[in-house]
């Protein structure tokens, strides 16, 4: 599984241990990942996904997935949220 947010696309990222003595050695910062459900209203289910804890917050903050996803710019989104965001199109315009 890989560690990247479903929503967002936020991933792994690289950077240095840095000692007092100023050595450098190579990490990793990982994202906050959790496993959430998330309700649709116009699709009218529940949604798994697997998001960091700062999109849950800006998901929060935009009054929902639906929301979120119909004023997001797709260049913007994950793959798994654009194909989300094409759903949640067809079912409104249905």
């Amino acid at each position: 599984m890989s560690k990247r947010c479903q929503i967002t696309g936020k991933g792994v990222m690289s950077g240095n241990n840095v000692s007092h003595a100023n050595n450098r050695t190579r990490r990793k910062f990982l994202p906050n990942l959790q496993r959430t459900s998330m309700n649709s209203e116009i699709l009218g289910r529940n949604v798994s996904l697997r998001v960091s804890t700062s999109a849950i917050r800006t998901v929060e903050k935009h009054g929902g997935l639906d929301a979120f996803l119909l004023q997001a710019r797709n260049a913007e989104l994950a793959d798994d949220a654009r194909a989300l965001k094409r759903e949640i199109l067809a079912a409104q315009s249905a």
